[in-house]
């Protein structure tokens, strides 16, 4: 047993987001289904309550609280990728199914949690600091999907 999990609330559907999460991501998978010994505010007996499932490697916990809570910005899954179709394949797999997109590399799965499709050639960028940092920034500042060639020619001035 891990020291820490990351614990996601969902209305009900925990099992449903791990299961597409351990389908799109690799270094993903579902572990345990737990089901309730009892009714619980959120839910009867025999229904599912928590779901224990790996996210990149991450171990997480998602818990069907019912919806007393929702997701926001203020947490998020940041994924690193090294190439337009690694952004192209994950941004497209979470709105496609149901998601929607945001600015600057985020878009948000159809549970609403926050994911960050992240190019390293951005976050490289940003580490260089300066005027490469500054127009990478600024190019991606304009993006939805982060757009590697457009950043790259950012790098370059």
């Amino acid at each position: 047993m891990t020291k820490n999990t990351i614990c996601l609330w969902y209305n009900h559907d925990a099992e449903e987001a791990a299961n597409f999460y351990a389908k799109t991501f690799p270094d993903s998978s579902v572990d345990a289904v737990h089901r309730a010994p009892s009714d619980y505010p959120g839910g009867k007996e025999g229904q599912v309550l928590t779901v224990e499932f790996t996210v990149f490697g991450i171990p997480c916990l998602g818990l069907n609280g019912g919806d007393v809570f929702r997701h926001s910005e203020a947490f998020s899954f940041q994924i690193a990728i090294d190439s337009q179709e690694e952004t192209d394949r994950y941004w497209n797999a979470i709105v496609g199914n149901g998601g929607a997109e945001s600015a600057c590399g985020w878009c948000k799965d159809k549970w609403g949690l926050s994911w960050q499709i992240t190019p390293r050639v951005l976050t490289d960028a940003m580490a260089q600091g300066g005027d490469v940092a500054k127009r990478a920034f600024a190019a991606m500042m304009e993006m939805q999907k982060i757009d590697v060639a457009k950043i790259e020619a950012a790098v370059r001035g």
